[in-house]
C-alpha cells in the first residue's frame, strides 16, 4: 500500500465509511494521513477503578458485569448503561444514542475504557467513555496496541457519521501496512531542524506516546508548507532579478519641485520610503515592494510621486485600485496634485472603470471620453498615467510603454499579469509597487509576501488627532444618537456602517440554529438607512451605500457625501480602504464583533482626516469577554503594527488573511503564528536556492513544488 492508494481499493474498507470519507474529500491513502488531528484526549494514565477522580481523564481497565439498554419516552433517547469491575471496585458506564454497544459489551466483556468521572444529582458515572475490547488481562487492544484508550488519543475533523473513532479504526492498521515512504524534505533541512523522518512523523502525529512527539509531529508538517511558500517567493525574488526593466532616470530637481507643490511636509519615513522606491526604479531590474503604511499615512502620494517619474521618464504607469470609488479618489488626488502643469508631463492622467473614462490633461482641463477612443490614446502612448480598476488590465488595454505597475490593496498581483501588461514592451518588465494600508504581522509578511521588498511608513502626517474610540452598550445608544446628532449640528458628517446590506430571511418552516439566529439579528443597511432617515434623524440627510449598487451611483453619492450635501452615510465595508472625507468625524459600526480588528481598524482610519476631533463608537450586543477583549485592543494598541500582531493572535491567520484566498491547509495556517518557524523555513529554503535555483538535486522536492505551485493559489 503506497499513498497514492485509492481508498476504495482497499478491501478492508466498507462502502459506508468511502461515502463518509468522500465527504470529508479524502479519497486516498495520503488524504487520509494528512487528514490530521487538531486535538488529543490524554486517557495514558491508567487506573484502579478506585482511584477515578470527578472531571479528570483517565483509562481503566475491566470487565463488564451487567448491562441495560432503555428508551426514555420523553425525547426518544436511547440509553446504555453498564456497571464495570476491577479488583478495586465498581463504576457505572453511559452512553446515549449508541445502542449497538450492547452487542458488543455484553456481561464477561474485558475492556479498557477510557473517559471523564462525571456526577449528576443522582449518581457518579462515566461518560459515553471510549471503549476497545481486549478479551485478556493484557491492556493492548490488539496486535496494533490500543487507538482509543490508554494513551494519547488522538481527535479529528469529523462529519456526520464518521466519528474520530472511526477515523482512528482506518488509520491505525493503515499505518502498519503502508510501504516505506521516501521523504521529499532535503536531509539537511531535517537535520537543521531536528525534525523526524516522514515515516516517523506520520506515526507520531496519529498515535504518540507523550505530547512532545505529536508537537514535534505537527511542527515538522507545519514546516514542509512553510518550506514550499518560501521557495516559491525566493524563486520569484531570483527570476526577477533576471529580468530586465527600464532604469528610470531621476532628476532630483524635478523630484524636490513635486514634492514642494504638496500641501503638506512630507514625514520621515515618507522620504525614507520614497528613497528606497526611487533607488529600486533607477535599476535595470523590476522592483518588487510593497510600501506598507497606517490608514492616512500618505502612500498614495509616494506611489504618485512614483508614477510621474515613470511619466516624465516616457513611460507609462497603471495605478490599481480595488474599487470604482476609490480609483475615482485617488484620480482626483494626483490631478489636484500634479495638474500645474502636472510635473512637466506631455501626456495626460486617465480614469479607466468598467463604469468611467476621463482624461486630465496638463494644463488642469478634463473631460469625459469614449472608452474606444482612452484606449487608442492609451495605445498611442499619449495618456502616461492611468488610474483605474481591473478594468485596465483586461483584453483590449494595451500599454506600449508601461514603466510601472502600482497595485492598492491587492498584494498577489501576479508576474503573469504584470508580463500581460507589458507584453509590448520589447521583454522589459514593469516596475511594481504594492501598497496597504492593512498592516500585515511579520510572520506573514515574512511568508505571504515574502518575495516583496517591504517599505514602511510608521508616522502619520504631522497635525492628525488622535481618534477617540468607544465600545458603546446596548443601553447607552440612545445617548450616542445625541452625540451624533450634536456633531452634525456643528458641520460634521457621519459614517454608519453595518455587516450586511439586506435583511436575512428565513424560509417557511425553517429550523433555526444559534448562529442563523445571532446572523438574522445583524443590523443591514437597508433597515438601518430606513431606521436612520424616518426614525431618528428625520431631520437631517441620510444616504446609503453597498456594494450591490452600480458604479456611477456609488461614485455620485461618495462625491456628493464628500461635497457635504448628506450628514450621513450608511454603508458597508465598502467605504474600508482608501475613502477621503475630511469633514466626516463619525465613524460608527454596528454589530463590531462581527468584523476583525484589521478591519475595524480601516473603518476608524476614515475619520480623523482633517482638523477636527475625530469619534469611533463600536456598537455590539455580546457581552462575551473574548469579544470586548478584542475590542478593547483596538483602543489600546498604539499602531496599526501592533493591532494586526494582536489579531493574528486572537483570530489566527484563517480569519486574518481568508483561507479561501491562500489554499493553504490548517497545519500550515495556525504555523503562520511561529514566527521561528517561518524564520527557518525561510532559511533552509534561501539555502536550497542559493546552491541550486531548479532543485536538480533534489528530485522529490522539486516534483513536490510542483504539486505544490498548482495547489496554492497566492496570486
Amino acid at each position: 500500500m503506497t499513498l497514492d492508494t485509492e481508498l476504495v481499493k482497499i478491501s478492508e474498507i466498507g462502502s459506508k465509511f468511502i461515502t463518509k470519507l468522500i465527504q470529508l474529500k479524502i479519497k486516498t491513502v495520503r488524504d487520509l494521513l494528512t487528514h490530521f488531528p487538531f486535538r488529543y484526549e490524554d486517557f495514558s494514565k491508567i487506573i484502579p477503578i478506585s482511584e477515578l477522580v470527578l472531571d479528570q481523564p483517565a483509562t481503566v481497565h475491566g470487565v463488564v458485569q451487567k448491562v441495560n439498554l432503555r428508551r426514555t419516552w420523553k425525547k426518544h433517547l436511547t440509553i446504555i448503561e453498564a456497571v464495570i469491575m476491577d479488583e478495586t471496585g465498581g463504576v457505572k458506564a453511559v452512553w446515549f444514542n449508541q445502542p449497538y454497544i450492547a452487542q458488543i459489551l455484553r456481561p464477561g466483556t474485558r475492556a479498557n475504557f477510557a473517559g471523564k468521572l462525571m456526577q449528576s444529582q443522582r449518581e457518579i458515572y462515566l461518560s459515553s467513555p471510549a471503549y476497545e475490547v481486549t478479551n485478556s488481562r493484557s491492556l493492548a487492544s490488539s496486535s496494533f496496541g490500543p487507538k482509543h484508550t490508554a494513551g494519547l488519543i488522538p481527535i479529528y475533523p469529523e462529519t456526520r457519521g464518521l466519528t474520530s473513532k472511526g477515523l482512528r479504526f482506518l488509520i491505525k492498521p493503515i499505518l502498519k501496512s503502508l510501504e516505506r515512504v521516501e521523504d521529499w524534505l532535503p536531509e539537511e533541512a531535517l537535520k537543521e531542524n531536528k525534525f523526524p523522518d516522514i515515516n516517523v512523523a506520520l506515526k507520531k502525529i496519529h498515535f504518540p506516546l507523550k505530547m512532545e512527539e505529536a508537537d514535534l509531529a505537527k511542527r515538522r508538517f507545519a514546516f514542509e508548507d512553510l518550506f514550499l511558500l518560501q521557495l516559491n517567493n525566493l524563486k520569484i525574488k531570483s527570476r526577477l532579478a533576471e529580468e530586465r526593466a527600464v532604469a528610470l532616470k531621476v532628476d532630483e530637481a524635478k523630484v524636490g519641485a513635486l514634492i514642494e507643490k504638496l500641501p503638506f511636509i512630507l514625514t520621515s519615513s515618507q522620504k525614507e520610503s520614497l528613497s528606497e522606491i526611487l533607488k529600486d526604479l533607477q535599476r535595470p531590474r523590476p522592483m518588487n515592494r510593497l510600501l506598507q503604511g497606517d490608514v492616512g499615512s500618505g502612500k498614495t502620494v509616494i506611489a504618485a510621486i512614483a508614477a510621474i517619474l515613470a511619466a516624465q521618464n516616457d513611460l507609462q504607469a497603471a495605478f490599481l485600485a480595488p474599487t470604482e470609488v476609490l480609483a475615482g479618489q485617488h484620480y482626483r488626488t494626483i490631478t489636484k496634485l500634479f495638474n500645474s502643469p502636472m510635473g512637466g508631463l506631455s501626456g495626460g492622467v486617465a480614469l479607466f472603470t468598467a463604469n468611467a473614462a476621463e482624461l486630465s490633461y496638463g494644463d488642469g482641463s478634463q473631460i469625459k471620453i469614449s472608452r474606444q477612443k482612452l484606449l487608442k490614446e492609451i495605445l498611442d502612448g499619449k495618456v502616461k498615467i492611468v488610474i483605474g480598476t481591473h478594468a485596465i488590465i483586461q483584453k483590449g488595454v494595451r500599454f506600449p510603454k508601461l514603466g510601472l505597475a502600482i497595485v492598492d490593496e491587492q498584494h498577489r498581483f501576479g508576474v503573469e499579469q504584470r508580463a500581460a501588461l507589458s507584453q509590448a514592451q520589447g521583454g522589459f518588465l514593469p516596475h511594481f509597487l504594492s501598497m496597504s494600508a492593512t498592516p500585515i504581522p511579520r510572520t506573514l509578511s515574512l511568508t505571504i509576501f515574502g518575495d516583496l521588498d517591504v517599505s514602511l511608513i510608521t508616522e502619520l502626517p504631522a497635525g492628525r488627532k488622535e481618534i477617540i474610540t468607544k465600545i458603546v452598550a446596548p443601553e447607552n445608544r440612545p445617548k450616542a444618537y445625541d452625540f451624533i446628532r450634536e456633531q452634525i449640528k456643528k458641520g460634521r458628517q457621519a459614517f454608519v456602517i453595518c455587516p450586511r446590506i439586506t435583511p436575512g430571511a428565513v424560509k417557511e418552516g425553517e429550523v433555526l440554529s444559534e448562529a442563523k439566529k445571532k446572523a438574522l439579528e445583524l443590523k443591514s443597511v437597508t433597515e438601518e438607512f430606513e431606521k436612520l432617515s424616518t426614525k431618528i434623524f428625520p431631520d437631517l440627510k441620510v444616504a446609503m451605500l453597498h456594494g450591490k449598487m452600480k458604479g456611477r451611483e456609488k461614485d455620485q453619492i461618495m462625491k456628493d457625501f464628500s461635497g457635504k450635501k448628506y450628514h450621513i452615510l450608511v454603508s458597508t465595508s465598502v467605504i474600508e480602504v482608501g475613502v477621503d472625507v475630511p469633514n466626516a468625524t463619525i465613524m460608527m459600526v454596528e454589530g463590531a464583533d462581527r468584523f476583525g480588528l484589521a478591519q475595524l481598524y480601516q473603518f476608524r482610519g476614515r475619520v480623523g482626516r482633517g482638523e477636527h476631533q475625530s469619534f469611533c463608537l463600536l456598537f455590539t450586543e455580546s457581552d462575551s469577554a473574548n469579544v470586548q477583549q478584542r475590542l478593547n485592543f483596538l483602543m489600546t494598541a498604539k499602531n496599526g503594527f501592533e493591532l494586526a500582531e494582536k489579531d493574528l493572535l486572537v483570530r489566527g491567520p484563517g480569519q486574518f488573511m481568508g483561507e479561501s484566498q491562500s489554499g493553504l491547509p490548517d497545519i500550515a495556517m495556525e504555523a503562520l503564528r511561529d514566527i521561528e518557524l517561518v524564520k527557518a523555513a525561510r532559511a533552509s529554503a534561501q539555502k536550497i536556492i542559493s546552491n541550486d535555483l531548479e532543485m536538480k538535486s533534489y528530485p522529490l522536492l522539486a516534483a513536490r513544488f510542483q504539486q505544490f505551485q498548482k495547489r496554492v493559489h497566492l496570486e
